[in-house]
């Protein structure tokens, strides 16, 4: 890929989404955008990307961005945290909200809802210990293509492998061929928006814990700081914010 088609590229996806591309990632840049570029019709990514920067266009500006978004993700990702979640915060917070009997959580950057999900079950496995109390589990992507993904609940059995019990796959997944189906039990517990972290998040209201994690560490320090600022805006005094 040459310079300025890098370069290009490069000041597309930071002015969309945040994420820094370094010139060590033009090998990433190539392999991501060869399927794009093929879907569209050109043979390689150079003509590709000579193409959209002559006559930029929305929906391949859209696509360029999401294939060099990061969708690594899986179930209870790290345990520790889901863990605190459940022995720590949940607690204090239940303490905390006696009164009014709602805790509201955002999970951002969801990419294909394992965070959410593992966080529903959670919350479904605490059943009688939350009887009386709403939940709302927001999450949120830039990629249309991931939230699609999430909403349908399916899953490869590499996917449920990692970190999923296996007492939560037999409990709320179906198997479904060679794929698993999410009990829409837990799927109706999670609301998936689209939402670029880049943007004001003031329209959906406070949120007592959110979860914002692996995806500060694709931004600059300057994008990491306004993307801070703007998540205090929408927590309380009290409120959990994981990274």
């Amino acid at each position: 890929m040459k310079p300025d088609e890098f370069e290009f590229i490069s000041r597309t996806v930071r002015q969309r989404s945040g994420l820094v591309l370094t010139e060590d990632k033009a090998y990433l840049v190539e392999s991501r955008l060869l399927p794009v570029a093929r879907k569209y019709g050109h043979k390689s990514v150079d003509d590709f990307v000579t193409a959209v920067h002559r006559g930029p266009e929305e929906a391949k500006l859209r696509a360029i961005t999401e294939a060099m978004t990061t969708n690594e993700t899986l179930f209870f990702r790290d345990t520790k945290p889901f863990d605190q979640f459940k022995r720590v915060v949940l607690p204090t917070l239940l303490d905390a909200r006696a009164t009014r009997k709602t805790i509201r959580i955002w999970c951002a950057a969801c990419s294909s809802g394992q965070e959410p999900y593992s966080l529903a079950m959670i919350l479904k496995e605490e059943g009688p210990k939350l009887a009386g109390w709403r939940f709302e589990i927001v999450a949120t992507d830039i990629s249309a293509e991931m939230l699609d993904r999430a909403r349908a609940g399916v899953y490869t059995q590499f996917e449920v492998q990692r970190g999923l019990p296996i007492q939560y796959l037999m409990k709320y997944f179906k198997q479904v061929e060679d794929k698993w189906q999410l009990s829409n039990d837990i799927k109706s517990m999670v609301d998936y928006r689209e939402f670029n972290l880049l943007s004001d998040p003031r329209g959906f209201g406070q949120f007592d814990i959110v979860f914002c994690r692996n995806v500060l560490i694709y931004f600059d320090q300057p994008t990491k700081t306004e993307v801070l600022s703007r998540l205090r805006t929408i927590m309380p005094d009290d409120g959990v914010l994981y990274l």
